[in-house]
């Protein structure tokens, strides 16, 4: 969960730190020893503080998969044939349509697939819309006429659940370069939720996607589709 940001190197500071105050004990450096003595009491409180942002992703995580068990669990007792996979099906053609149209338009966006995982505290601001998915909502959200288009769109059950919404960028060293905030904010949430997220870069119109920290560049129109039908519902 640490490796590849900015806290990694700082647990090995820390790591360092410890080691350190081993080493002065064992050669009898009073002064030194009390100094560092005196860091480390305080250490469990001060690795919290700063690591608060790890801590709760973990937090998170244990939930998510809590929650996905539970639903397993349910699933194999209860009839889902209520649900309309036909239904399904077409609004997963609904926005793969749009997309494969506003990257045509280079029309920058990005989508975030909830999968009713908890994300307060992670996802902040945007607007409540609660609204059917159609091609030409989805387009008009992102068009930059638009008050709504700077920010991601979430959708839940089936529906475009708020747009705008404002997600945590990824301080990941592995990413490239090249990436702008849009696929960071991408990265950053699917790093602390298990959410799918897909991209449209304004600049070169290509589609994204990223799961679980990793970012996938340039897909095609197939990769695309089979995506959307895993990570739907």
């Amino acid at each position: 969960m640490l490796r590849g940001s900015i806290a990694f190197n700082i647990f090995i500071g820390v790591l360092l730190l410890y080691v350190s105050g081993w080493l002065v004990r064992g050669l009898k450096m009073d002064m030194l020893s009390a100094i560092l003595g005196t860091i480390m009491n305080v250490g469990v409180i001060v690795i919290i503080i700063i690591f608060q942002p790890e801590v709760r992703r973990f937090l998170l995580f244990l939930g998510d998969s809590t929650l996905k068990g539970r639903s397993k669990f349910v699933d194999r007792f209860i009839n889902r044939s209520f649900q309309n996979g036909d239904q399904d099906m077409t609004l997963v053609n609904t926005l793969k349509a749009a997309m494969k149209r506003m990257s045509r338009q280079k029309t920058g966006a990005l989508i975030v697939l909830r999968k009713n995982l908890f994300l307060e505290g992670i996802v902040t601001g945007g607007a409540p819309l609660d609204a059917i998915i159609s091609e030409p909502l989805i387009e008009s959200i992102f068009n930059k006429e638009s008050p709504l288009h700077d920010g991601a769109v979430i959708i839940n059950n089936n529906k475009i659940e708020m747009a705008s919404c404002v997600l945590p960028v990824s301080e990941s060293a592995r990413l490239p370069k090249s990436v702008g905030l849009r696929h960071r904010a991408a990265v950053g949430i699917t790093e602390r939720a298990g959410v799918a997220v897909f991209i449209v870069s304004e600049e070169t119109g290509s589609i994204s996607y990223a799961f679980g920290g990793k970012l996938e560049r340039k897909i095609s129109e197939e990769r695309l589709g089979l995506l959307l039908e895993e990570h739907w519902g």
